[in-house]
Formats: structure tokens, sequence, C-alpha cells
């Protein structure tokens, strides 16, 4: 990694509430972190949006999003975070998640869920292509308006996240709390290549 974020020791603001967060969630601030940091004021903008996204979806469809768009990028960073966040947010359980991460559309997922996996991978590997046919699944299963440009937006954003970290190289770490099966399981689409 070229960039050389801001130190631990001395940070303030909003670099310090990022490093802060992960020193209390893992003993150790993340690369990911630490590269965000460099420019505080976009990551703030990046939670903010997320928050706003969220309100409308809930934290499991923003989770599903999330981990649709992640499997296609393929983003290794994500996965791992976001299986771990799915799991602390009870939106799944570890069994679920692990079948999940291997192949949701055999997961016993809900067709509203499939549905957004699917729209996420979709919108990740080729958006051009897609049409009022790939939104219109979201409708069929339930999903209102702001629902879907707002499961669109979570897509959107990991790609956003997922990528930048990739374009500066980012290093992967060990996401503590996640079993060795499951970690193999979020992986295994990076693993595919």
């Amino acid at each position: 990694m070229i960039v050389t974020p801001p130190p631990v020791e001395g940070a303030e603001g909003h670099v310090a509430k990022m490093y802060q967060g992960d020193l209390d969630a893992d003993g150790f601030v993340y690369s990911h972190t630490q590269v965000m940091a460099i420019n505080p004021e976009a990551h703030e903008a990046f939670e903010a949006l997320v928050r706003a996204i969220v309100t409308s979806i809930g934290v499991r469809t923003y989770e599903l999003a999330t981990l649709g768009a992640a499997r296609s990028i393929p983003s290794p960073h994500c996965l791992l975070a976001h299986g771990r966040k799915t799991l602390r947010a009870g939106a799944m359980d570890e069994a679920q998640l692990e079948r999940a991460a291997r192949d949701y559309e055999d997961a016993d997922l809900s067709k509203a869920d499939v549905a957004v996996m699917r729209f996420s991978e979709r919108l990740s590997t080729d958006a051009a292509a897609m049409t009022d046919a790939d939104s219109q699944a979201l409708r069929d299963v339930g999903f209102t308006d702001r629902q879907i440009v707002d499961i669109a937006l979570a897509a959107g954003v990991r790609n956003y996240f997922s990528r930048a970290l990739q374009a500066l190289a980012v290093p992967v770490e060990a996401v503590p709390g996640l079993s060795p099966q499951l970690t193999a399981a979020l992986l295994s689409p990076v693993e595919a290549g």
C-alpha cells in the first residue's frame, strides 16, 4: 500500500472515532479503516449515506445487498467484514450465512432475500445491461419504490467502497469472530476467481 494513513496515536475528530471503533471491537485498527481515514470527510459522508439507506430496507436487506455485491466484485475485505456484521446484527445465524455465502440460491432464503442478492450481483457485474425487469423482480417480492432504490444504492455503495480498497491495494486482515468454516465460505467467491 503506497498511501500513508494518519497515525493511530494522536488521531483526532472523525479519524479518532474510526480508529477507536476498530480498537474497541477487535483491539487493532484495520488497514481499510486507516486508508479511509486519509479522507475522513468522505468516510463520514459514506456512513451518512449508509444510514439513509438502512432506514427503509433494514439491516438484513442492507447486508444481503452488500454481500451480493461483495461476492461478485469479489471483495474479501467486505465479505469478511459484512459476514461478521450480518452475524452480530442477528440477520442470519452462522449456518445459514455459510450456506448463503456458498450458494444463496440454495440456502433456504426467502424469495425476497434471493431477489436482493441476485439484483446486487447483477448491478456489480453488468449494471449497464440492467432493465426494468431487474427492478420488477424486486417489486414482485414486495419491495416499494423507495426500497428498490435503496437496494440499488446499497449495492452501489458496496461497489464504491470495495473497488476503492482494491484499487489502493489495501491488505486484507483476518476478521476475529468468524469460524474457519464461515471464513472459507465467505471467501469462496474470491477463491473461485
